[in-house]
């Protein structure tokens, strides 16, 4: 099971930090967060990325299984029962996907689009246990996600009570467009 998702800048900021096995309050959420970051950042990039660690918050027996690109590490913290090469392809299409969602990711594309980023990993992964990893399908999803919030912002009729102040701004809402 996949207790959690995290995703850290090389400075330790947390950019994404999602909890399946519940930590309680913000501070032993901070400290998770600190305690990986300082057991995952000190190590090479020459060195394996597989990390049997322990995390308090989590018990003993915690793996830990990143990959490093550019400026972020992907962290996802797994019980023994998960297959090491498996979350290793698993963190692949995750970050294939948002690479794909957001036309080459960066860390500010994180900071500024956490919803979509969040939405993108509940289409992998959901509860600690994995959805799905076809890349299509993945797409497809988020693609569906996109084109229903570009439609609610584009059925808005002029008898609807949002037209007053939509007139008021001067605008209509098929200028409305968001870039899913």
């Amino acid at each position: 099971m996949i207790k959690g998702v995290i995703i850290i800048n090389n400075h330790g900021k947390p950019r994404l930090a999602k909890f399946y096995q519940s930590v309680t309050s913000e501070e032993k959420q901070q400290n998770v967060i600190r305690k990986v970051y300082q057991q995952v950042a000190q190590r090479p990039d020459s060195f394996c990325n597989y990390l049997e660690g322990s995390v308090p918050e989590w018990g003993e027996n915690i793996k830990l299984i990143y990959r490093h690109y550019a400026t972020l590490y992907f962290v996802f913290a797994v019980d023994s029962q998960e297959s090491d090469l498996g979350i290793l392809d698993l963190i692949q299409v995750f970050v294939e996907a948002l690479d794909k969602c957001f036309e080459n990711v960066c860390e500010l594309d994180l900071i500024f689009h956490a919803d979509r980023v969040h939405y993108v990993l509940d289409e992998v992964v959901m509860g600690g246990m994995v959805l799905e990893t076809n890349i299509n399908s993945i797409l497809l999803a988020i693609k569906d996600q996109g084109k229903m919030h570009s439609d609610s912002l584009t059925k808005v009729h002029a008898d609807e009570p949002g037209s007053a102040l939509r007139t008021r701004l001067g605008g209509d809402a098929t200028q409305w467009t968001y870039n899913w």
